[in-house]
């Protein structure tokens, strides 16, 4: 069974001495241990008594990691510069603390392991968190509507709601703040506002910078260079990175109120980022269309009575 490392990649070996010792060697025999190719291990951190392996690797087959510290420890004890002791021992946060356990029943531990992971894995999709963005807020110019009301409607699903910090108008803050939520484990990442066709509209090309595959499809297209139109079009994105969903949604509320409908029933229903994005735009682009033609109607009415 192959098992989703769910982003918690991090390999801390502890009461470590090193002595002149060869970084890349010591990566080469943790990556031939666990049986995963060479290039997906990283040493990301060195200091005293203590180093920092990344393993590059999205799912790792379980037999390869349960219970190798022993192996681990025994092969880079034998690298020059590399001193053990008693004392010297692995640790790591979700899956890959499988490496430490030890167990004479290996089928009932890979029984453990597999509800370790769907328990890890719906308690992460059950973490929201919400980002309002935009000067307007920050600047307190206007009520944030949006946030209270996702707040609200993601707890009545069963979801632990955080409320982020506003997210400037600028791509460095958007994939700063979208890319810790994602390493914190929020399995699901809202934003609303920003993804307008003016040059201040940052929040699709923010969620492209975290999933460069993100789903973006259009809710409007128009010429490009209109008016304040730097963009062709208003886009909404829904990315994926491991088990965590990024979602940009429009600001105004009666949007927000019918996408987060549509992306509630998709996100039950498991569909993947590229059928939420376009059903939720498809949603959008019927209401902008209905409010266009009423608007229609309504200014051929005024100008009749006029005349």
């Amino acid at each position: 069974m192959g098992l989703n490392l769910l982003e918690k990649t991090e390999l801390w070996i502890n009461n470590i001495t090193l002595k002149n010792a060869n970084l890349t060697h010591l990566a080469e025999i943790v990556a031939k241990t666990l049986e995963i190719e060479r290039q997906k291990v990283l040493v990301v951190d060195v200091r005293p008594q203590h180093i920092t392996l990344d393993i590059l690797e999205k799912e790792v087959l379980e037999e390869n990691i349960i219970g190798k510290e022993r192996a681990i420890l025994e092969a880079i004890s034998k690298l020059e510069g590399v001193i053990i002791s008693d004392d010297t021992y692995i640790h790591s946060n979700g899956i890959l603390g499988m490496i430490c356990l030890e167990t004479e029943n290996p089928k009932e531990m890979m029984s453990t392991i597999a509800t370790m992971a769907n328990e890890m894995r719906e308690k992460i999709a059950k973490r929201a968190i919400i980002f309002p963005t935009g000067f307007e807020l920050k600047q307190k110019l206007i009520e944030d509507t949006n946030t209270p009301y996702l707040k609200k409607l993601l707890e009545q699903e069963g979801f632990k709601v955080t409320v982020g910090d506003i997210i400037d108008d600028t791509l460095e803050d958007m994939e700063y703040k979208l890319s810790d939520a994602v390493s914190r484990a929020y399995g699901l990442v809202i934003t609303t506002g920003g993804v307008g066709a003016e040059d201040k509209d940052k929040t699709v090309e923010g969620v492209l910078r975290i999933d460069p595959q993100a789903a973006t499809p259009y809710i409007v297209k128009f010429k490009q260079g209109t008016g304040r139109h730097v963009k062709d079009g208003v886009r909404i994105a829904v990315g994926n990175i491991g088990p965590s969903y990024i979602v940009s949604l429009p600001g105004p509320n009666d949007e927000v109120q019918i996408a987060s409908e549509i992306l509630i029933e998709c996100l039950k229903n498991g569909h993947g980022k590229a059928e939420i994005a376009q059903r939720i735009a498809a949603a959008l682009a019927e209401k902008l269309m209905k409010k266009k033609f009423h608007h229609e109607i309504k200014h051929q009415h005024h100008h009749v009575d006029k005349q």
